[in-house]
């Protein structure tokens, strides 16, 4: 039988604080823009690319999936 771990997407790096970008922050590639909670393990990702977020595609707490999109940004 196998598992299908999936991981968490989170907007702020804590509850009840303001998200790392939301609808119009300037990122650079290096911008953090979320955490993702990988088996216990909150990993920052960045962006890797720059631009302005034009949408945010998740949720908090919801899950996803390695590859899924979670932000549009636009050039």
């Amino acid at each position: 039988r196998q598992m299908c771990i999936r991981d968490r997407f989170y907007p702020s790096p804590a509850e009840g604080e303001p998200p790392f970008v939301s609808v119009g922050s300037k990122v650079t590639p290096k911008t953090i823009v979320c955490l993702i909670e990988a088996m216990k393990v909150f990993n920052q990702i960045p962006a890797d690319v720059a631009g302005t977020i034009a949408a945010v595609l998740v949720k908090h707490g919801e899950a996803v999936e390695f590859g899924q999109p979670l932000f549009k940004v636009r050039p």
